[in-house]
């Protein structure tokens, strides 16, 4: 019998895998670089899917937890254009099946699930070797070793667990994201509060476009995207906070005000996010005793939003097949990876198709078709 599960990384993946095991009475162990829970912020909102997110969470047991945390109204969605006309606003009537959450709210249910000491913080690891018969010995900084058994990486887009098993780099997906917050925001920014709405806005135009959404305590969060090459951005990681935005806000000149005030109105300093997605359908070859989950094993662009919902999926789909195999863990990582490399492979694929479309010259008419159930015209 298994006698404990070694996860490294303790983001939405890791913890999911870590407390379904617990459900089932395996013990697992999550080393996690980070000092404490609130060590950064945990980002935005995400809606979680009700065929990936919803379920790995009901296998986790947190369905009643998960509704006490919905943002309720949080699916409605504004479709503007760069002067703010309203191509599309459609209310939130509670029956879309992706319920909005904060992140940091999902983490925390996570966290309260699993039992104490089943994290350990402030465990940067610095290397993995492997030890023989499925063993890997891993090494953190701080100078303490651990062996594992059945080791998984859930330690997100620069995984150190990855290159145990791939020589795959994730990629500059050409696009960048500046991150920035309002709060207060009906009060104090009335007219982005307007322009947002009730749930998430895209105002979108080719190359660029503003995407935000609401959080359910006044605050407004934007994510500015632009296509623009990796140095664009690199010369703006050592900027001060005003140049950065003076200089993301001349990419909008001549958009409404409404909009752009999520750029220059921010109350936070801008966060760049440089997108990066591995290869559509990234795969590998069985190592013995370690195996990999979320964006460890498949981080794509956001623009398909299964990036969080698949690495909640990853862990729920691990657990049951270590449930199911207790005594064979080989067996087990076999029977997750080939279902796992199926899936992430549609939708890393659907990530890059939505990318290629949201911001081209035609823009924002595969938005909209999107939106409406429908497929885009590429022609």
């Amino acid at each position: 019998m298994l006698n404990e599960v070694t996860i490294v990384g303790a983001g939405l993946g890791g913890l999911t895998l870590a407390r379904v095991l617990h459900v089932h009475g395996i013990p697992a162990t999550v080393y996690e670089a980070e000092a404490s829970p609130e060590a950064r912020t945990q980002g935005g909102q995400l809606d979680l899917h009700d065929y990936n997110g919803q379920p790995a969470l009901a296998a986790a047991g947190l369905i009643s937890q998960f509704e006490a945390i919905i943002h309720r109204g949080g699916e409605a969605t504004h479709v503007l254009t760069p002067d703010g006309t309203v191509l599309l606003d459609e209310p939130d009537d509670g029956t879309g099946g992706r319920p909005e959450v904060l992140r940091g709210d999902l983490r925390r249910i996570l966290l309260e699930s699993v039992p104490e000491g089943t994290v350990r913080w402030g465990h940067r690891l610095a290397g993995v070797e492997p030890a023989g018969e499925g063993r890997h010995t891993l090494r953190f900084e701080d100078g303490t070793t651990v062996t594992s058994h059945a080791l998984v990486g859930a330690d997100g887009t620069w995984s150190r667990i990855r290159p145990l098993l791939s020589d795959a780099t994730p990629e500059y997906a050409g696009i960048s994201f500046v991150e920035t917050s309002l709060h207060d925001a009906d009060e104090r920014h009335p007219a982005a509060a307007k322009a947002v709405g009730d749930g998430a806005l895209f105002a979108l135009a080719p190359g660029r476009g503003v995407l935000a959404h609401r959080e359910d305590v006044g605050v407004l969060h934007a994510y500015i995207a632009l296509v623009k090459p990796r140095e664009w951005f690199d010369e703006l990681a050592n900027a001060d906070a005003a140049t950065t935005i003076a200089r993301v806000a001349a990419e909008f000149d001549g958009w409404s005000p409404a909009l752009t005030a999520l750029i220059t109105d921010a109350d936070t300093p801008p966060v760049l996010r440089p997108i990066h997605a591995l290869p559509v359908g990234h795969r590998w070859d069985r190592v013995p005793g370690v195996t990999l989950l979320g964006d460890a094993a498949h981080v794509m662009s956001p623009f398909a939003g299964e990036g969080a919902n698949l690495a909640m999926f990853d862990g729920a789909e691990l657990a049951r097949a270590i449930v199911e195999h207790p005594d064979d863990i080989e067996t087990a990582f076999t029977a997750y990876e080939t279902d796992l490399f199926t899936r992430s492979e549609r939708f890393a694929a659907e990530s890059a198709h939505n990318l290629g479309f949201l911001f081209d010259e035609n823009t924002p008419a595969g938005l909209l078709a999107l939106i409406s159930g429908g497929e885009p015209d590429h022609h």
